[in-house]
């Protein structure tokens, strides 16, 4: 099997020979002459900012990169790979991705992309879609249910593939979401970190789309012509997250200038915390987590 190819399920991530195989180079080339639009240009280089004020990967940094299908973990993908050759230091990547249930053979251009680009990934089909919204989940929601499966997984992989990092796509919108949901349903003032440390520091969660809006990736993704699938989920959009969603939407109402305000405090008061933490500091329930089979 070549190296560029996707990695399956229980084979070891090999993402440094797939650097240097031809395809990857290849790629590597047709990027460096490549015109980037003023929304690409913004991706690329606010995911470079965020980078380097939070210290989110140093050198070596071999990071899973979760995939779902949709455009902001499409986009996260491709803003990565494209980092590569900019950042001082070398860093691997590798796709995680985990299907739902639902359809089984929806993330084929998923595939078809991982050999075009010569990156390493895991692809495997799961049952957490239809155990979400089985009779086995009685007390939370099917998508609270399904995630929580989805994480344990993930997590489970990092420690097979001996991954430094997870990158998730969330972006300001999802912030900005988080950060209401958080507030109305619990209380609480929480957002979305964009660096967190778990298991004693030998996994870091990143987030690096945090700082864009929703709008501007979904023109990035369409620009790039990334192959974006739709999610078949049946709870998808109707979910107490897209409510709140909703909400945020009814309450900047007609006026962009509500809502930048209201998304530039929220990605400032992010940054903000994420650059006060000090370094290796983990907070209590964090140091009790343990790796999966640990």
């Amino acid at each position: 099997m070549q190296t560029c190819r996707p990695v399956p399920a229980n084979k070891e991530c090999d993402a440094t020979r797939a650097a240097v195989c031809p395809v990857a180079l290849k790629a590597a080339a047709s990027m460096s002459r490549e015109h980037l639009s003023y929304v690409q240009q913004m991706c690329v280089k606010s995911v470079g900012r965020s980078m380097q004020r939070t210290d989110m990967i140093g050198p070596g940094a071999r990071i899973g990169v979760a995939v779902s299908g949709g455009a902001d973990s499409w986009v996260l993908l491709e803003v990565l790979r494209r980092r590569q050759r900019i950042v001082p230091f070398r860093y691997e990547i590798m796709v995680l991705h985990l299907n739902p249930g639902f359809d089984p053979d929806n993330h084929a251009p998923l595939l078809d992309w991982l050999a075009k680009f010569g990156v390493s990934g895991h692809v495997e089909v799961t049952d957490h879609g239809p155990r979400g919204h089985s009779e086995e989940n009685r007390k939370n929601s099917a998508c609270f249910y399904c995630a929580r499966l989805r994480r344990k997984r993930l997590f489970e992989l990092c420690r097979q593939y001996t991954l430094s990092h997870l990158a998730f796509g969330h972006n300001a919108d999802d912030l900005a979401s988080t950060f209401f949901m958080n507030l109305l349903q619990n209380g609480r003032v929480d957002g979305l970190s964009m660096k967190d440390a778990f298991f004693q520091g030998r996994l870091t969660i990143i987030r690096p789309l945090i700082l864009i809006e929703k709008s501007d990736i979904i023109r990035a993704a369409r620009q790039w012509k990334l192959p974006v699938w739709h999610n078949p989920c049946p709870s998808a959009g109707h979910t107490r997250r897209a409510a709140i969603e909703n909400f945020v939407r009814d309450t900047c109402g007609q006026s962009p200038l509500t809502k930048k305000n209201l998304f530039n405090g929220l990605r400032k008061w992010q940054l903000q915390l994420t650059q006060n933490a000090k370094a290796g500091k983990i907070g209590e329930e964090t140091k009790k987590l343990r790796f999966p089979g640990a």
